[in-house]
């Protein structure tokens, strides 16, 4: 039984830890294994639950193999985050959909009924820092026992304080408090992904009402921190950051922002190779004709942060921005390793992890390796888009703890094809410069783009929100852009970029993009490109685009750098997309524009919605 003296909490959490069949606290991380499959011997475990009018319901299996445990949820819809799942339970300020506007009724009773549902469980209960120990907020978990999965992901991605540690703090006040309780996707949700964010004084409530960590074990905790930051004025960002140091000892630093599949985790990964050790730069959809690169020696890659990178007034010091990861682990997506190969490193940890891994939405067979290019099917020939494992920062090779200046802010937007007979809004070059104001409004559309593996959505264009972080965040849209603005005039000495992943006009590149651009930037040694070097992009809200671009000796195609210049494509097409984004930004950015909007911010918008020049929003931030 856990020390519940040393607990700071709301009598309703001491009547649930007090009335519940058992509690177990973790000692140590390997100890969350044998829960997660109801005891060490079993190798595979169902998570079932007895739901009135259903029956008996399995949400997930967890299976134990040679690397780790497992997890598959037999509902497809659970394999990725549902981008509508956050509804607010309170009556704080919001620009969210809240439940009673839904629901028709106070949250208050589905609480009470969370919390006499958990009475009746044996509960695994712990402790960790929202935001890292040094920086974070404390906060607790309480999930039932047979979920442990759950438990374990949410451990691995926050950390947690073990038993006999947590037993020697003095008082232990939570200010965030994670309630799980599974069948109430169910009995109350018709089925849905449902977290409710209820933020009472003190304390942030979550109620995960489903099993799958996204939206609430991660994306939740985020939550907390964006909540956090909008009352203390600073910005928890959607970011992954790395640095990058050349064959010559150059360090760069670049913090890649974006909607949910914009190229976050990639940012911090090996670039891709043949067999033959080239790279392979695109390949034309509807000629075939591919472009290589020869890149001998490639930088080191000093990964920073995966998702969510702390931007805490603590860590400032100067015209720079500095940042420091907000997680203890991350939440990598695998669907861009197809076969064995792919990404030999990325592969060796996870096949020989130094202590077992979760994996999500891969085949498990129990006893055996789980492969990682084997992804879980989500019909027979459609592998789940999704495909997931949770690795501890202190697995990562080279991996940075300590707080980093940022250099560059390049911003991921994933594209589809482009051509003549279907023009879409796939015009992107393989990098773009941006000015500082049109930085701002990049953030605050923030498009989620095309064919997003991480989430359940429709294939039109559509927005993250601002910052991309809005799916995550509790409060106001307008404060949290002029937060984001105030970090943009805060730190003068950043330069901001725009990379497309997937495709760049007809040519399909998944994330080289990233990786050349990477490559390329850091082995300039942070040196600003000159004037020659770029000319006003026929799009404005895309800044400048390249001129020339040399990688190693060899220039890229200037096609991939201007992409009306593809015959596939040509200018027709091309100012075909570059109508859909306007249009786009046009829609999305009005509603922003309001009188609590910072001044700047507002003639930043006007400046897009009279269609200015690129000059325009040079003048507007200098």
């Amino acid at each position: 039984m856990i020390k519940l003296l040393n607990l700071k909490v709301k009598d309703e959490v001491y009547e649930i830890l007090s009335s519940c069949k058992g509690i177990i606290m973790p000692e140590k991380r390997l100890d969350f294994i044998d829960l997660s499959l109801g005891g060490k011997d079993n190798m595979v475990f169902e998570v079932k639950y007895e739901v009135e009018g259903k029956g008996e319901v399995v949400e997930a299996i967890v299976t134990r193999c040679k690397n780790g445990i497992v997890v598959n949820y037999t509902d497809v819809y659970m394999r990725r985050r549902d981008p509508d799942s956050l509804i607010i339970g309170d009556d704080g300020e919001t620009d969210k959909q809240r439940y009673k506007d839904i629901y028709g009724d106070n949250f208050e009773r589905v609480r009470k009924e969370t919390f006499e549902w958990l009475k009746k469980q044996e509960l695994v209960v712990y402790g960790f820092y929202a935001g890292g120990k040094e920086h974070g907020y404390p906060a607790l978990v309480i999930a039932p026992l047979n979920a442990a999965f759950f438990g374990f992901a949410l451990a691995d991605i926050q950390g947690f304080i073990p038993k006999s540690e947590f037993e020697k703090i003095d008082v232990f006040e939570p200010k965030a408090v994670i309630y799980v309780a599974p069948p109430f996707r169910h009995t109350h949700f018709n089925g849905k992904q449902v977290v409710v964010h209820n933020r009472l004084n003190g304390v942030h409530e979550i109620f995960s009402y489903n099993l799958y960590p996204g939206p609430s074990a991660k994306k939740g905790v985020y939550g907390v921190l964006l909540n956090i930051g909008e009352m203390e004025g600073w910005v928890a960002a959607h970011a992954s950051t790395v640095r990058i140091v050349t064959p010559y000892d150059n360090v760069i630093t670049i913090m890649h922002e974006g909607a949910s599949g914009g190229g976050k985790s990639e940012m911090c990964q090996q670039m891709h190779r043949e067999k033959d050790n080239r790279v392979l730069l695109g390949e034309n959809i509807i000629t075939k004709e591919r472009i290589y690169l020869e890149i001998k020696e490639s930088c080191e890659i000093h990964p920073v942060t995966d998702d969510i990178a702390l931007v805490h007034p603590s860590l400032q010091k100067g015209s720079k921005m500095v940042v420091k990861d907000a997680e203890q682990g991350w939440f990598v997506r695998l669907d861009n390793i197809p076969h064995y190969g792919t990404d030999p490193q990325l592969e060796r940890l996870c096949i020989h992890p130094p202590e077992p891994l979760i994996f999500l939405n891969l085949e498990g067979v129990p006893g055996s390796t789980c492969l990682i290019w084997e992804h879980t099917m989500d019909e027979p020939g459609k592998p789940c888009p999704n495909p997931r494992v949770i690795l501890p920062r202190r697995f990562i090779p080279n991996i940075v703890d300590e707080p980093v200046e940022v250099d560059i802010r390049s911003f991921g937007v994933r594209t589809p094809p482009c051509t003549k007979q279907k023009p879409t809004y796939g015009i992107i070059g393989m990098f773009h410069l941006l000015p500082p104001a049109l930085a701002w409004l990049w953030r605050l559309v923030s498009p989620r783009g095309h064919a997003n593996p991480s989430i359940t959505q429709a294939e039109a264009l559509s927005s993250e929100g601002v910052g991309s972080y809005w799916p995550f965040a509790t409060g106001l849209m307008v404060k949290q852009a002029n937060l984001l603005l105030e970090q943009i005039l805060q730190f003068t000495k950043t330069q901001y970029i725009l990379i497309p992943n997937q495709h760049i006009g007809a040519y399909k590149v998944g994330f080289m993009p990233q990786w050349i651009t990477r490559e390329y930037l850091a082995k300039r040694g942070n040196v600003k490109l000159r004037p020659d070097q770029l000319k006003p992009a026929k799009l404005p809200l895309l800044g400048w685009a390249l001129e020339y671009m040399k990688v190693e000796g060899t220039y890229i195609p200037k096609f991939l750098l201007q992409v009306d210049l593809q015959q596939e494509v040509g200018e027709e097409a091309y100012m075909e997309g570059a109508k859909i984004l306007t249009e786009f930004f046009k829609k999305e950015i009005i509603k922003f524009k309001t009188l609590d909007l910072h001044p700047l911010g507002r003639r930043i918008i006007e400046c897009c919605l009279d269609d200015g020049s690129i000059d325009d929003y040079v003048s507007l931030i200098k």
